[in-house]
């Protein structure tokens, strides 16, 4: 079967499927992200969340808390007190998590030149434990003192979605130009190569001056996306 057919296919499949999610919907941060992608004809998304702080009791396996094996005491996707992460460690039994995850979107892409367009990581993250076999291990002191980071963890993370989103709109909007007028794309590469060809030692000195004077770019500048290339096989 013809791969395009096929991604095509598998695309309306998914995206016809109901939300599956605690919640049923995608959260209000990302709704525009996910849309544009969706509207492209080489991507979809699976699943996303936005960014969130929770709270976790994970039965006596604090550490190696699963999803499928632990009871959710609290979670937002907004700010959060010290009064409400009080109030749902009462309700804990095991070894309660306090955790910020940052914002994380699932992609399926058509072919591994778009999975590049996105391909960025993230180490955005909070994780403490506050309780141990349902006994309160520290103060609620340190209890706000982690909410006060977390919160910040959560207004940075709103930043860095709406910085990622203009960038993606950026990214798409040049490869849709570059693919409506492929002279555009030759021409700049027959320019460069003209240059390369002249003076090559001189060439590469000014791209090397010109990298190192950009600002380094560190991982944890950019929310996490997992990307799902469509197998050749499929």
């Amino acid at each position: 079967m013809d791969r395009n057919a096929e991604f095509r296919r598998s695309k309306a499949q998914f995206l016809g499927k109901a939300d599956l999610s605690r919640k049923g919907s995608v959260d209000e941060d990302v709704v525009d992200i996910v849309q544009l992608l969706n509207t492209r004809d080489q991507f979809f998304t699976t699943s996303s969340c936005s960014g969130r702080i929770l709270l976790l009791d994970g039965g006596v396996n604090g550490f190696e808390v699963q999803k499928q094996n632990c009871c959710w005491l609290l979670v937002t996707h907004k700010p959060c007190i010290k009064d409400d992460v009080i109030a749902a460690l009462k309700k804990a039994n095991g070894d309660a998590i306090l955790k910020f995850e940052p914002f994380v979107l699932h992609v399926q892409c058509r072919q591994l030149k778009d999975a590049q367009l996105l391909a960025v990581r993230s180490t955005h993250s909070l994780e403490v434990p506050l309780s141990h076999k349902g006994k309160l291990m520290v103060t609620e002191e340190y209890i706000d003192f982690l909410l006060n980071i977390a919160n910040q963890k959560m207004e940075e993370n709103k930043k860095r979605i709406e910085r990622f989103y203009n960038c993606l709109q950026h990214a798409l909007e040049r490869e849709t130009v570059t693919h409506s007028h492929p002279k555009i794309k030759e021409k700049n590469n027959s320019s460069y190569t003209r240059k390369k060809k002249g003076n090559p030692e001189k060439a590469c000195g000014k791209c090397m001056t010109e990298e190192n004077n950009e600002e380094p770019e560190h991982d944890d500048d950019d929310p996490g996306i997992s990307i799902n290339i469509f197998p050749e096989e499929y």
